[in-house]
């Protein structure tokens, strides 16, 4: 009998991965494309609908060439996903009407003082766990509705669709058979009360936003549809937003859990169980995986600019030749001068969500060079993940006693040495990292009955733990710099 396999694709907001993973959870093959940033205006931020979906089914081919297995061989597929990043297309040609708005897009802050001009934080706070912000989905559909040529009126037809990017994905891996999402991803428009389940009509009426557009929402373990290959059914049976994947990768399925994804932004999650913790400093609720009709919630802390920033290093200023140069220059300078980069490129996230902040460097002298400039950037990271971290302790009345950690960026060590340093406690790094794409495929693997959550415990295995090393003088002198460099970053724009 031939081996079986699951799917696991990891569609990211620089590039689509797919993993292929067998029976027992290991990772048998991977294959990762890059696709085009699109930067039309300052603060506007593209992809190409039709790219993201070329370069993911290009890296499935890919991965089962090179395993040398058929779509017969495939038990299931799960997804997972960059979140609020929207697509409207027209449902009979299946055509995108526009390039898609990515999540770090700032173009719809207009849109979002309106809403605040109506009085509607509160609600939405109360309702989708969420804070007006540019960030979300649904002033991106607004927006569209409102530049696109008739869009309007051919949503108001039944005519177009809107999906994030799982749902873009869903439809073209079913031919246009499923319009569907799951409740993480539904978590993150602005249009989904959290409570109920269910769209939020009031919210809809206030945005014009026709709710024939919007798909239907299920569990993340769950049928989501089959792809068709030459006779084979495969179902489509694991979907998350990349954050609420890889908390459900990190084995972090108890209340008072915490993660924080090192990507190209940073992420971190506190599982809260049952209980819809709605935050008072600055954070978000949101829905984590769920295996049933048994909902979980989280809180969410969003850093915007992570991972981003090191490209930025590498592609604007050519500081570095790749991204692993920046632990070694990061090395040659430790201890040295302190500078500081607050990488408010796209506004600044959890928990101060400044929209008009923009990045800034602080306490350049003569001496100042780029392997400064590459620490300073390393060190941003563990700084807003401490402004967050401080923030969730608070509003959950939890003390987070270890981060587990993932993402691309958690190979550098100097960046997990100063995590740990800044925090003041251990962070505990995985020996497999791949934690989100993982998320989605031991989603798949418990709807079709191959594990249950006992497997992602006994999988994760810790490659080294990072024990704090910082005097507590030097670790608060450090920090409060750091905030007083965000406080001179706040409000610079007003566009």
């Amino acid at each position: 009998m031939s081996e079986k396999f699951i799917l696991a694709l990891d569609q990211g907001t620089t590039s689509s991965r797919t993993l292929l993973v067998d029976s027992k959870g290991i990772i048998r093959g991977t294959s990762q494309m890059e696709f085009k940033q699109i930067y039309p205006k300052a603060g506007w931020v593209e992809h190409d609908p039709e790219e993201i979906w070329s370069t993911q089914w290009m890296t499935i081919t890919k991965v089962m060439e090179e395993a040398d297995i058929t779509f017969s061989q495939i038990a299931g597929i799960g997804i997972t996903n960059q979140r609020e990043t929207s697509v409207v297309w027209d449902k009979i040609s299946g055509k995108a009407i526009g390039n898609a708005i990515v999540w770090q897009d700032k173009r719809t802050a207009p849109i979002c003082e309106q809403l605040k001009s109506k009085g509607l934080e509160d609600y939405v706070r109360e309702n989708t766990g969420l804070v007006i912000d540019s960030y979300f989905s649904a002033t991106k559909i607004r927006w569209m509705l409102d530049e696109v040529d008739g869009a309007q009126a051919r949503a108001e037809n039944g005519e177009l669709l809107f999906g994030t990017i799982d749902t873009w994905l869903i439809w073209k891996l079913t031919g246009g058979k499923s319009h569907v999402t799951d409740f993480t991803n539904a978590s993150r428009t602005m249009l989904f009360n959290i409570s109920t389940l269910e769209w939020d009509a009031n919210l809809l009426g206030h945005l014009n936003i026709p709710p024939a557009m919007l798909p239907a929402v299920k569990p993340s373990s769950g049928f989501f549809g089959f792809f068709q290959s030459d006779e084979v059914q495969v179902p489509i049976c694991g979907v998350a937003g990349d954050q609420q994947s890889a908390l459900f990768g990190q084995a972090c399925l108890e209340e008072g859990m915490v993660k924080n994804t090192y990507g190209t932004g940073c992420f971190m999650l506190m599982n809260t169980g049952s209980k819809k913790v709605l935050s008072k400093n600055g954070l978000i609720t949101t829905l984590a995986c769920s295996t049933g009709d048994q909902v979980q919630y989280a809180l969410e802390g969003s850093v915007f600019v992570a991972g981003s920033a090191i490209q930025w290093l590498r592609d604007g200023l050519k500081i570095l030749k790749s991204a692993a140069d920046s632990e070694r220059m990061a090395e040659e300078v430790a201890g040295s001068e302190d500078v500081f980069v607050v990488p408010a490129f796209a506004g600044l996230g959890a928990p101060y969500w400044d929209m008009y902040a923009r990045g800034a460097i602080f306490g350049i002298t003569r001496d100042t060079s780029g392997a400064h400039l590459a620490k300073a950037t390393l060190e941003s990271m563990a700084y807003q993940t401490r402004d967050v971290i401080e923030a969730m302790a608070e509003d959950s009345g939890i003390k987070v006693k270890s981060l587990k950690v993932d993402g691309g960026a958690v190979v550098n060590n100097y960046l997990m040495q100063f995590q740990a340093d800044i925090l003041n406690v251990p962070v505990e790094r995985p020996v497999v990292v791949e934690t989100t794409a993982m998320g989605a495929a031991y989603l798949a693997g418990i709807y079709l009955q191959w594990w249950d959550s006992r497997i992602i415990v006994a999988d994760r295995k810790i490659d080294r733990e990072f024990i704090p090393l910082m005097d507590a003088g030097r670790r608060q002198t450090l920090y409060h710099k750091w905030q007083d460099a965000v406080k001179r970053t706040r409000g610079w724009t007003t566009t």
